[in-house]
């Protein structure tokens, strides 16, 4: 065997030497980096904007409405009342024929003639003016000749309130108070031990 040099002895004995490694750069730096590439990437928050003032609108000009046509002429109503005993008598008087109603019936339909003349009493009194004007009367309570008389009043008040010029109220009074005037009579009321109000009942003994 081939004897070996002391030279190679050595190199043997002696281990080689590591190569060095290169040394790691410390993750401090590497996260340092990595927060500067991220803040480069989001957006800065925007600085809030001043409201802007708001603008009025210019106001628009509505088309003004135009005025109804002249009205037609007004109308004298009135409205007069009557009593007579238990009846109510409402006349209303307008401008009209000479028409005369009772509870929506023509005057002439009824059939006593003397409850037409006691209700068309003051019409006579006035002239051609009664064919001027429309009357219409409602009555309700009482009996038919209490019904009359209080109509009759009714008209009266309603023909001087209408012809206030020809001072009716004056010549009614002249003519029949009652024409104008309520009769404020009433009915006695009944008492005991008899039939009616005075009268007494009979005794059988005497």
């Amino acid at each position: 065997m081939v004897k070996e040099s002391e030279e190679d002895k050595k190199k043997k004995a002696k281990p080689k030497a590591k190569p060095k490694e290169e040394k790691k750069e410390e993750p401090k730096a590497e996260a340092h980096k990595e927060a500067v590439k991220h803040e480069a990437h989001v957006p800065k928050p925007e600085a809030p904007k001043a409201e802007a003032a708001p603008v009025e609108k210019a106001e628009i000009a509505k088309p003004k409405k135009r005025k109804a046509a002249s009205k037609k002429a007004e109308t004298k109503v009135f409205v007069a009342r009557g009593k007579r005993k238990e009846s109510v008598a409402r006349a209303t008087i307008t401008a009209g024929k000479g028409v005369v109603r009772i509870n929506s019936q023509k005057l002439e339909s009824l059939n006593n003639p003397y409850i037409r003349d006691i209700i068309r009493e003051p019409l006579r009194y006035i002239g051609p003016e009664a064919n001027t004007v429309d009357i219409s009367v409602n009555v309700n309570g009482g009996g038919s000749m209490g019904q009359a008389q209080a109509a009759r009043t009714a008209i009266a008040n309603a023909l001087w309130m209408y012809f206030d010029q020809m001072n009716l109220r004056k010549k009614f009074v002249e003519i029949d108070r009652s024409l104008v005037i309520e009769d404020t009579r009433r009915v006695e009321t009944k008492k005991f031990r008899g039939p009616k109000a005075r009268a007494r009942f009979q005794k059988s003994y005497r």
